[in-house]
């Protein structure tokens, strides 16, 4: 059976509305957000918000899967590469989407995303440590230092992402390498 084509004024219609979105949950919580301000926000009318999606929930739900498969897809190709090419890929996809990674980020959002992102960065250092230096994912010890080293690189991310990019992405790339080069050395000790 052939999947069904969508056109392009559809895709930027719903691209605009997730935008939208991710722009107003920057500043207030999901609940207190209504169809007609996304609706304006987006430029589109209600009629075709409708057409698109249920409601707001619908919206934030698409969203957050469209984000959880792009950075899925960005950690399955970090095998095929250096560690530090997955910290300079996280660093730019987050650069190339602030609308989004401010949502994430923001007090007025549930948790729920910045949680899953975490517990995506965590599986990642556990990967690594498997990959590189054959520790097991049960060892305990990994169990506190991969928490420690994804708080920490989703915290230096958060608060370059609050500070609204203040600072160059190369500056984060480095800061992040060593937060690596730092528990790499605690977790051979």
């Amino acid at each position: 059976m052939a999947e069904k084509k969508v056109d392009r004024r559809t895709l930027k219609t719903q691209r605009a509305i997730k935008e939208a979105l991710a722009e107003l949950i920057a500043e207030k919580e999901i609940r207190h957000i209504t169809v007609q301000e996304l609706s304006d926000l987006a430029d589109v009318h209600r009629v075709t918000f409708y057409k698109h999606y249920y409601d707001i929930y619908d919206v934030y739900e698409q969203l957050e899967r469209e984000i959880l498969s792009d950075l899925g897809v960005l950690i399955l190709d970090f095998h095929k590469r250096p560690v530090e090419d997955f910290d300079l890929q996280l660093v730019d996809y987050i650069a190339d989407n602030p609308k989004i990674f401010k949502m994430i980020f923001s007090p007025h959002n549930t948790g729920e995303l910045k949680h899953k992102f975490s517990n995506m960065v965590d599986g990642v250092f556990r990967l690594i440590q498997y990959e590189k230096n054959g520790i097991d994912f049960k060892d305990s010890r990994l169990d506190y230092l991969a928490a420690c080293w994804s708080s920490s690189s989703i915290e230096v991310l958060s608060k370059w992402v609050q500070s609204d990019f203040a600072q160059p992405k190369e500056f984060i790339f480095k800061i992040l390498l060593e937060v690596d080069e730092h528990l790499e050395k605690l977790l051979l000790v």
